[in-house]
């Protein structure tokens, strides 16, 4: 179907004129109704004050010494984030990388926590859907201390909805251009009349196509939950979730340049054929006891288990061709790959939390097991069979793909586990200043097996991971933090062999933050900013001694500034405004770090700013969004540029008895840009053109 922009906006026109009188007004922040209640405040709407993700304990964001931020779940509906690409403006410091994978403070990270557990069913290359998800929360820097091995930007944890006490009843529908359907039932409620059994069923379902050609998209999600507090004390919540996801014409790569960042090919173009295709199917369960021991002793005890497989049959991009001499690349020489990846995975996690006096102290333990097994064949260009694909006049269909000539290129498992050790205490020092310290010690054993070389290697390591931060309250409006904190990723077992010069000890990170929290004008105006100075060494480097081995000497340093600041211009006029700045250079190595080029990195751009506003019209039970995503110059793997890019979005929403109608326009002036690079080969990954929403969402 296609919808006309002009109308869409013409008619988002014709409300804000309706409503004009309104502009002026100076009402108190909560407007009564007779029918609804309209809270116009930017910290109700779009700001979270407490959060257990950042210390694994209740506590409040401004008694935090670390950056953290909530994509709180109004955020979510207001933008109609399908997935977490819709919300990169609003987090600072995070930008898009290589398919799923994102940057934050300067550094890839592609580990998604799921209530603090790891167990990312949604694999390598699949991307995350946010049907299943109340909101998201990102702990900036390094977070060894509380969650072990991970990388130094951060990570991100998706809290899960869960069974409510109060009947919570959704039907929704949503279509769009480019032939997008949707429909969702979510139900959630109580199972008796005392409510201490309670339930939640999530139905979602999808299908579109895509500016880029052959590209077709499915999603299909079921999910499952129930809650029963067992008695006064304890409260056991399980879950379940299925997913399916099917992309036609995948996986997705980008689109070749000249050095300028300038598109060689229409940003249509696609390598992959029709019959290409990436498939997800994963399946999660999850369940959780918490525990009130005594008045001052709390417990809680976490499995989350997860398997998936991962499966992609797709052409891509092996070489470029100049076919007619003029110096500019035509022509694409083609590789096609035949990949099955398969993952399973458990957590076990269990905490004490005593309340102390002035210390509140956390004393955990986690357990996380994986296996991987990876199997890859490929044939490359004519001489397998594989036909060249021109850039600019594509003719697809040509080749049968059974009449390829594979080659074997991979067939290995990897078993990882991991056991950590952790603790914490928080301990209010004054009324005014709160010290947070803490040390967790984790132990990891790799196994690999190369069923190629009929070749194994186990390794066991060590990894050591320290917070001490503190946050302290000038007063009402200033509350400034610091901290220190540190964190390791474990090299590949393949690289522990000795034939390549290991084992080797883990890459190591430490971060330097300094904060202030503020508010202002009553509570109207919240300013948060960060400063920070990570370091990460001891990368893998080619020895230049001996080619055949590998040294850790490799150091990158990331520094910046992260601004977020939310604001009620009016009593209705709400703003979220996020800016970053950062700066992540090689410090130290002999011939280069992998995703980098000379000293800079691969997608780490020095300027983002994000800003979303909503308006009220609470008389009509309306309102109006406008959104910005400015993100400036980056560079791909081989050092050329990809374009600094600005793009608007729009949203129209209003509520009629159980109804609510949504109108959401993304990059609404339809620019073509990029929003990452990878090499000279695969190009730079194209953002999505001009997208129209509209949904029915019916609360009964």
């Amino acid at each position: 179907m296609k919808l006309n922009p002009f109308l869409i906006a013409m008619q988002a026109c014709g409300a804000l004129a309706f409503s004009t009188n309104t502009l002026a007004d100076t009402t108190d922040t909560n407007v009564k109704l007779d029918t609804m209640d309209v809270k116009g405040r930017a910290l109700s709407y779009y700001k979270d004050d407490e959060t257990t993700f950042a210390t694994r304990t209740e506590t409040p964001i401004d008694k935090t010494p670390q950056s953290v931020q909530v994509v709180t779940h109004t955020m979510i509906e207001d933008q109609a984030a399908r997935q977490i690409t819709d919300l990169y403006r609003s987090i600072s410091g995070l930008s898009q990388n290589n398919v799923s994978t994102v940057t934050l403070r300067g550094f890839s990270q592609d580990e998604i926590l799921y209530d603090g557990l790891k167990g990312d069913p949604y694999g390598d290359f699949s991307i995350p859907q946010l049907f299943t998800i109340d909101q998201i929360q990102v702990l900036k820097g390094p977070s060894g201390a509380l969650y072990g091995a991970g990388e130094p930007g951060g990570v991100i944890n998706y809290v899960t909805k869960k069974p409510t006490y109060d009947p919570r009843n959704t039907i929704q529908a949503t279509v769009g251009n480019k032939d997008f359907l949707s429909g969702s039932v979510e139900s959630s409620g109580p199972l008796n009349k005392e409510a201490s059994k309670r339930y939640r069923v999530g139905i979602y379902s999808d299908g579109q196509h895509s500016y880029r050609n052959n590209v077709k998209e499915q999603n299909r999600i079921i999910d499952l939950g129930y809650a029963w507090d067992i008695n006064d004390n304890d409260t056991l919540t399980t879950q379940y979730t299925n997913i399916h996801q099917n992309i036609n014409g995948a996986r997705l790569r980008g689109i070749p340049t000249d050095n300028n960042g300038n598109f060689l090919a229409p940003i249509s173009w696609n390598d992959n054929e029709k019959t290409d295709y990436q498939e997800l199917n994963a399946q999660v369960f999850q369940t959780k006891l918490d525990h009130t021991i005594n008045s001052w002793l709390d417990s809680n005890l976490a499995v989350r288990y997860f398997e998936n497989t991962e499966t992609q049959k797709y052409h891509e991009i092996n070489k470029l061709l100049d076919t007619n001499g003029d110096g500019i690349p035509d022509t694409s020489k083609r590789q096609y790959r035949d990949q099955v990846r398969k993952r399973k995975g458990i957590t076990l996690a269990g905490n004490l939390i005593a309340e102390l006096g002035k210390h509140t102290v956390l004393v955990g333990s986690e357990y996380y097991h994986e296996k991987n097994r990876f199997t890859y064949s490929r044939a490359t260009g004519p001489a397998d069979g594989v036909s060249n694909l021109s850039l600019i006049h594509p003719v697809y269909g040509k080749d049968n793909t059974n009449n390829y000539i594979m080659h074997e290129h991979t067939n290995e498992d990897t078993t990882s586990d991991q056991l950590g050790l952790y603790a914490q205490d928080q301990w209010a020092i004054t009324n005014k200043l709160e010290l947070t310290s803490g040390v967790r010690i984790d132990r990891i054993k790799q196994a690999y097996h190369d069923h190629l070389k009929d070749s194994s290697t186990d390794y066991y390591d060590t990894g050591y991971s320290t917070r001490i931060g503190a946050t302290y309250k000038i007063n009402k409006h200033l509350k400034p933090y610091t901290s220190f904190s540190t964190g390791f990723v474990p090299q590949d077992a393949e690289n522990q062999q000795t034939s390549v010069g290991g084992p080797f000890d883990p890459e190591e990170s430490r971060q330097i933050e300094v904060g202030m929290r503020s508010y202002w004008l009553n509570n109207r105006l919240n300013v948060n900013l960060a400063t920070y100075h990570i370091i990460r060494k001891n990368i893998l480097q080619e020895d230049p001694n001996d080619t055949d081995k590998k040294v850790a000497f490799g150091k990158v340093r990331s520094q910046g500034v992260e601004l977020d600041i939310m604001a009620d211009i009016t009593s209705r006029w709400v703003a979220n405004i996020n800016y970053a700045y950062n700066d992540t250079i090689v410090e130290k190595a002999f011939n280069g770090i992998q995703y980098a080029n000379g000293k800079r990195f691969a997608n780490t751009p020095h300027n983002q700013l994000g800003v979303w506003t909503r308006y009220d019209f609470p008389h009509i039970r309306s309102s109006i969004g406008l959104g910005a995503d400015y993100v400036s110059q980056q560079i791909n793997r081989q050092g050329q540029k990809v374009k600094p890019y600005t793009v608007y979005d729009a949203s129209w929403q209003t509520h009629w008895e159980k109804w609510k109608f949504q109108l959401n326009i993304k990059n609404l002036f339809d620019k073509k840009y990029a929003v990452s690079g990878f090499t000279k080969t695969i190009g730079s990954f194209v953002g999505e053109r001009r997208r129209v929403y509209l949904s029915a969402t019916y609360d009964f």
